[in-house]
């Protein structure tokens, strides 16, 4: 059977009118401006001064509006600046009988149409009415699309009943709808890029885009044109310009994950892009103004970084205007068990009539375990249990958690957890000893290893779980000589 058709805002229109306004305080050229545009099917009303239009526009929907600049009370220039803060305005055509480059130009900057000098021909003026209606209609159907999208979305939530995260919650909750720049910091796998979308989600503008970049995840000679984009010519191999991301985000919300991976010269375009909201792509000459709010978040202590020359102090002063830490999960106990029957819920199968349950042994082991990887540890776990589980049971055997399980009591952050063993093919082998007598380095070499083994040798999910870059495993891999095994999975 074949889908129902959905009708845009442009069909459901077709048979109505387009609206119009005309603010020109000439009487005579006004009515024959209304007489032409009446004639063509458009509904017209006309004013003679600017506060009159501004009232009219504000009380009463229009599609379009043609502006002359020059009126009583208020200019149209300031109409049009007044009417753009409008939720969905009109669309507007500004009209001098003086026009300038200048007028031209502030005009457009204002969120005009279109710009026509005095004199003009009507069918100019009706040409530019209807193509401006159809921009409009453009405009509607985005708006309900993104609506209805949003609605179909589920808002974005972090399940907690741990009294910190939930302090941390209402705090989010009061500073979404500022501007201000958020850091969110905490270690890999705790939560960031929630936070990030629900400070997203709970902002002034949900509805538009949010867009996330990992700054760890890009060579740096890729990161200033994604980020700022690159014009025609700009380099061998730009054959067209490039929007960037700053660019796709105005409007909403930029998301720059890892910050702290990016060189101290992107960070000082960075910078000078967040205080002054505008830049230039890479190649060119024109300013770019963009309205974005900035949400940044790191695994690494950035103010350590700033001391080591590493991240500049200025740049950090300016995303950390409002900080957000988050906790790890060893020290959220209270939160396993609901989060990991929160992930179980999420990953049952559809033909089963409830997810599975958590046996009390598993409880326990899930309570006892360290999880480096934190909450995107867990989640995996518990996919992976959801399809081992035997007659709707997860026991502690479908746990796969290895030596960072402690026995005995529950462990608290300042115990040290289990050290990995080196023997596994592809690790250099090292004599045992115990926590007390091995060098930091060993103990990281360790640690490191036991990771890499756990993930498989899958570089990249090794990265997240140690809360480190790629780049940074990489050259740890090559430091320690570690090698991948035969069949192991392949650098990500």
């Amino acid at each position: 059977m074949s889908q129902p058709i959905v009708p845009s805002a442009r069909d459901a229109d077709t048979t109505t009118p387009i609206r119009v306004l005309i603010a020109e305080d000439e009487a005579h050229l006004g009515a024959i401006l209304e007489q032409f545009m009446s004639a063509r099917g458009f509904a017209v009303r006309i004013v003679r001064d600017g506060r009159s239009a501004l009232d009219l526009l504000r009380s009463e929907t229009f599609d379009v509006a043609l502006l002359d600049v020059v009126m009583p009370q208020i200019d149209g220039l300031e109409v049009l600046r007044l009417v753009r803060e409008e939720p969905l305005p009109p669309e507007i055509i500004v009209i001098t009988g003086n026009g300038t480059i200048e007028t031209a130009i502030a005009a457009l900057k204002l969120g005009a149409y279109d710009f026509l000098s005095k004199p003009y021909r009507m069918a100019e003026i009706e040409v530019l009415v209807r193509r401006a209606w159809e921009k409009r209609m453009l405009a509607r159907d985005n708006h309900l699309m993104q609506s209805r999208l949003r609605r179909s979305t589920p808002t974005p939530t972090l399940v907690t009943q741990y009294a910190p995260l939930r302090a941390v919650l209402a705090m989010v909750e009061k500073v979404a709808p500022s501007a201000s720049p958020v850091l969110v910091t905490g270690e890999s796998g705790t939560g960031k890029d929630l936070v990030a979308r629900l400070l997203h989600a709970h902002g002034r503008n949900p509805d538009g885009p949010f867009v996330d970049l990992n700054c760890a995840a890009l060579a740096e000679s890729l990161l200033e044109t994604e980020l700022f984009g690159v014009e025609k010519g700009a380099f061998p191999g730009a054959e067209q310009r490039k929007v960037g991301l700053f660019e796709l985000a105005a409007g909403g919300t930029l998301y720059l994950d890892n910050i702290g991976e990016l060189d101290l010269r992107l960070q000082a375009k960075l910078l000078r892009a967040l205080e002054t909201g505008s830049f230039f792509r890479v190649g060119g000459t024109q300013k770019v103004e963009v309205n974005v709010r900035v949400i940044a978040s790191t695994t690494r202590d950035l103010t350590r970084m700033v001391q080591s020359e590493a991240f500049r102090d200025d740049l950090l002063h300016r995303i950390n205007t409002i900080r957000i830490a988050l906790p790890p999960l060893r020290d959220r106990v209270v939160d396993i068990p609901l989060l990991a029957r929160h992930f179980l819920e999420q990953f049952a199968s559809p033909a089963s009539p409830s997810a599975p349950r958590l046996s009390g042994d598993a409880v326990a082991v899930l309570e006892r375990y360290r999880w480096p990887g934190n909450v995107r540890e867990l989640r995996n776990v518990m996919e992976r249990a959801a399809l081992l589980a035997t007659d709707g049971v997860v026991n502690a055997v479908d746990l796969p958690l290895g030596a960072d399980v402690g026995g005995g009591a529950r462990p608290t952050p300042a115990m040290t957890p289990a050290l990995p063993s080196t023997s596994s093919p592809g690790l250099p082998s090292a004599p045992p000893a115990s926590a007390a007598t091995l060098s930091l380095a060993e103990l990281e070499r360790r640690h490191i290893g036991e990771v890499l083994e756990r993930c498989a040798w899958h570089q990249g999910h090794a990265a997240e779980l140690l809360g480190i870059s790629p780049k940074t495993l990489y050259r740890k891999i090559r430091e320690y000589g570690f090698r991948r095994p035969p069949g192991r999975g392949e650098k990500a």
